[in-house]
Order: C-alpha cells, then structure tokens, then sequence
C-alpha cells in the first residue's frame, strides 16, 4: 500500500483490510511514522513517539475492531503508562502514570496501533494549539493558522494524513474546534458516556468528554462503541445506547426538528461565512425533509460564559501545585496559566460552588428548547480559523500582567473584588472566537461539528449540532445523513493534496 492508496481509507477500512490480510500493519505504522516524518515540521502536530511501542506491540497477535490501524493519543487526561502525560506544559513533564487510562486500554484492546502523542495548548486552556513547551501546531489547510484547540495536534495529524483517526478530549469544544478548523467530524458524548478513569473521576468538573477526530462518521461511530461504558469507580453510569453504535447510525434519522441560531450568545460579531455556514446547512436539511426554523435556548450566554471561567479558576491553580508538587518552577508555568492561577486563587469556595450550581440553570433551560426540538444547529465557530497570533493579548498588555501577577498586586486586587470586569473581559475575549461550543459542556449533552461548509478562500468552517442528553445515536444518523448528501471524506488539505503528488510522482520514478 502506498500513500495514496492509504489517504483512501478511513480506519473501519483499514482494519478490515488487515483482517483479511490484504496488508500488515506493519506496513500502515512504516506508512503513518513516514507521513509524520515528511510533515513534523510544517505542522508539529505530534509531540511525543512512542515508536518503541507500537513496534512492540506488533510483534504479538493483536485483535479488535480496528487491529493494526495506526493511532494517536493526546497529550492531556490519556495517559499511556511509562510515559509522561505534559498537559502541553514543562511543569507537568514529571508527571509518569503508572497505568494507562481507561480510554486508552480500550483503544489499544481494540487493536490500534498508538505510536505517539499529539500537542495541545497548555492544560488544554485554548482554543489555539501554541505551548511554549512543544511549539504551535499549523493548519494543513493553511500553514499560516491554527488547527484550533485544544485537541489541534490530533486535527492537523488526521487532515495531513498522518493517520484517519486521532483521539481527543473536549471540555469546552477541543474536539469541535479543531474539527471545525480543519474539515473534520467530531461527536462530543454526553457527560459519563465514555470513563475518565482511573487517575481522574471527572474532568473539569465533569465538563470534558473523550471522543476522536475522524474524516468518516463511521469511523466516530465505531470508536464510540469502544469506548463507552463506565468503568468501576466512575462517578456514576448513564444508559447504554439501544446498540451498537456503527449499527444505530446506518438508521434513518426520521423526519427531525431543528431550531437553528447563528448570533453569539455572548453578543460578539459573527463573520459572515460562519452565518452562510448555517443557512447553507439549514437549506440542506430542509431538502432532507426536516423542519428548521430559527430558535435559540433560553440560556444567558454571558453567565454561562463566566461559569465556564471558573471551570479554569478551580482547576488552573490545582494543576499547577500539581506541577509544583512534581518539582516544576513557577517560570515552567505559562502567562496566562499563572494569571488564571492566581485569579483562581482568589475566587472562594462559596463563589465556585455558586457558579457550578448554575449550569443546573442551564440544563434546564436546554432542555425546554429540547422538549420542543430535537436538535439546535449554531456555528462552531464565530470566524474561520485564526492565523497565527490573531486574538492574543497585546504585548504591552501581557508584559503589565505579568508584573501585577509577580508583584502579587493580581492576586490581591481579586482578593478585593476589584477585577470583576476585567474577568467578564477575559470570559468575553476568550471565547470570541468559539461563543457556541460551551452549552454542551456545561450541560453535558452531546455535540458534534460536522464539516458541510468552505469558505470563498477553500478554508473549512464546520457547523455543530447539540442534542438532547444521551442521543449520540440521533446525532450519528443525521451525520449519516448529511455525510450521504454532501460528501467531505474526498475533500482533501492542500498539505494532503500534496502528499498525494508527491507520492504520484514517487511510483512514476520507480516504474520507470
């Protein structure tokens, strides 16, 4: 099998070429590790090798629904036992689990052949993939702009060909940013579908989710089935699907109604792409035969947006005395890390615990526009995806924070109370880019974006989809569905595109 042969197929594919031994896997891990080769530095988007183990693992008999298909982990919350799990941070470096996560066995006990680790932004923070700990990760459709965050090292790896398939983790739209980013399917599942286990009971709070990055549906559909199910010990255990998923997902969608919004619930600008984005798909679905028609919950966006803050201002200084704990310095921690840190610091338990109470509110609010409509439809993203350095902080503003950080006068001005607009400033400019994504988190329902739109310069700007608690299953078969009408797995990265040439030209020199 060649490059262009393999650029083909999806995972489900692959493993059934495997099993019936059309190819080794072997072959397709020398395939996978030449690609990473001949793009690492264009697009950095795998950090860490674990080649030693994946040959390894090949010289034993594996089995399992996707058996020698080679694949990337995360660098966050998937920890692969011997090997340390970074977080995108220095202070995290000595951080070695002693056991693999659960997702991560049940990857490997479904025969996936893991050979590295992809980059994410510092403790998954962004919604850009830039830690000062492994470098920024590019664009394959653009090497000039983010592959968003945070899973963005997983995105570019899948859309430069690297592999048909990457794992990642969502906590407020890591999977559904970078999918949206660069022309890839995302499903987040519901909180408690798929075990944080064993390190962790819930991350942040419960809001984060595991999941994958893929070109098919399928292919998301397959790896939901091995990894959902709780393991023991897990907070707690939501109802099993009626099936498998890879079967449900084949079943028509039935006749769907879908309220659809494309204006930032936190009152920022929308580009007009992402709006043309929307009404292009609710076109699509109303030629399905759906019912859509504008509606939004009834959910304040701006305190959902400060709640979601506090997700950082509880977690942020945890991790980084975790870090400490593990010898790390204080300049081993990011900027942005050790203002959050020290603003998080401040915030009082009674505050914390006010602001998780609401996303009971929030729940709430979801589900009465569920009780009336099986899906909302919202843009994943405010604006194609960002060039490099587009949205941070100026550099005299960051070197001002630094000070007051160092000083300790940060710390103390939020002590006071004195920062409560400057906070709503950050929850405001943080989530500019990606105002949708979070609802679901917060809520825990399942989201996916689905890329059914380019933009005028060929750039992908996925739209996303969140439904009612539990349904992944009705999320997968209307992907199905769309997927049917209006294909993406053909529609290739120029970095692929030239890979695909390369290799053309490649078998022309050989058979002459």
């Amino acid at each position: 099998m060649d490059f262009a042969e393999y650029l083909q197929h999806d995972a489900t594919a692959l493993a059934r070429r495997v099993a019936r031994g059309d190819v080794a896997a072997s072959e397709l891990l020398a395939l996978a590790l030449e690609r990473n080769a001949a793009v690492h530095g264009r697009i950095n988007a795998v950090c860490l090798l674990l080649e030693s183990q994946a040959r390894a693992r090949l010289d034993r008999a594996i089995g399992g629904a996707l058996a020698g298909v080679p694949f990337l982990i995360k660098d966050g919350v998937q920890d692969y036992a011997g090997v340390p799990t970074s977080f995108g941070s220095r202070a995290m470096l000595g951080y070695v689990p002693a056991e693999h996560a659960a997702v991560v066995r049940r990857y490997l006990d479904a025969g996936l052949v893991v050979f590295g680790k992809t980059n994410l932004p510092e403790f998954a923070l962004k919604a850009v993939t830039d830690p000062r700990l492994y470098g920024r990760s590019s664009n394959p459709w653009d090497l000039g702009r983010t592959p968003g965050g945070s899973s963005g090292g997983a995105a570019a790896a899948v859309a430069a060909g690297i592999v048909p398939m990457a794992a990642g983790n969502d906590g407020g739209g890591s999977l559904r940013i970078p999918a949206a980013c660069c022309g890839l399917f995302a499903l987040r599942p519901s909180r408690g579908r798929v075990s944080s286990g064993p390190a962790i009971g819930e991350v942040w709070f419960g809001a984060s989710s595991e999941g994958v990055l893929s070109r098919s549906v399928r292919d998301s559909a397959l790896a939901l089935d091995i990894l959902q199910g709780a393991e023991p010990g897990d907070p707690f255990d939501i109802a099993p699907p009626p099936g498998s998923y890879a079967d449900l997902m084949r079943r028509d969608p039935g006749k769907l109604r879908i309220g659809f919004s494309t204006a930032s619930p936190i009152g920022t600008e929308v580009h007009p792409e992402a709006v043309a984005a929307v009404h292009r798909t609710a076109r699509l679905l109303r030629g399905l035969g759906h019912e859509v028609e504008e509606a939004a919950p009834q959910v304040d966006g701006m305190a959902l947006a400060e709640s979601f803050l506090h997700i950082y201002f509880g977690q942020v200084p945890a991790m980084v005395a975790r870090g400490r704990a593990l010898g790390a310095r204080t300049g081993d921690v990011e900027l942005m890390s050790r203002l959050l840190a020290t603003l998080g610091g401040a915030v009082s338990g009674a505050r914390l615990t006010a602001q998780l109470a609401k996303w009971n509110e929030f729940g709430r609010g979801l589900a009465r526009f569920h009780a009336r409509y099986d899906m909302l439809l919202t843009p994943t993203l405010a604006a194609p995806p960002l060039r490099h350095g587009e949205g941070d902080p100026p550099a005299a503003e960051q070197f001002v924070l630094d000070l007051l950080q160092r000083s300790g006068l940060l710390g103390l001005l939020a002590r006071l109370g004195l920062l409560e607009g400057t906070v709503n400033r950050i929850a405001r400019d943080s989530l500019r880019f990606v105002p949708f994504t979070q609802l679901a988190n917060l809520t825990g329902t399942p989201a996916m974006s689905v890329p059914l739109h380019w933009t005028a310069d060929g750039l992908p700007l996925g739209v996303q989809f969140v439904g009612r608690f539990g349904a992944e299953d009705r999320l997968l078969q209307l992907a199905h569905q769309l997927e049917q009408a209006a294909p993406w797995f053909d529609k290739l990265s120029p970095l692929a595109r030239e890979g695909l040439e390369q290799a053309g030209k490649a078998l022309a020199t050989t058979d002459v």
